[in-house]
């Protein structure tokens, strides 16, 4: 019984230490939010071209290699 007691405070103290470590958290206000996210859509979507690009180059030079 003393176990279930000791890991329920355990769990306990985890969650307040959590909670602690949220509240140090400096949330971005909305206008930065919406910058950054523009930002990592634009470089995601770049960066999916150009592996796109990449791709059907490196595959039409194995198909040449294989004709």
């Amino acid at each position: 019984m003393a176990e279930k007691e000791k890991k329920g405070g355990q769990a306990k103290t985890w969650f307040e230490g959590l909670r602690t470590e949220f509240r140090k958290i400096i949330w971005p206000d909305q206008k930065t939010l919406v910058k950054q996210t523009v930002a990592v859509v634009a470089i995601t979507a770049v960066l999916g071209v150009l592996i796109a690009v990449f791709d059907a180059a490196i595959l039409e030079g194995i198909n040449l290699l294989v004709k």
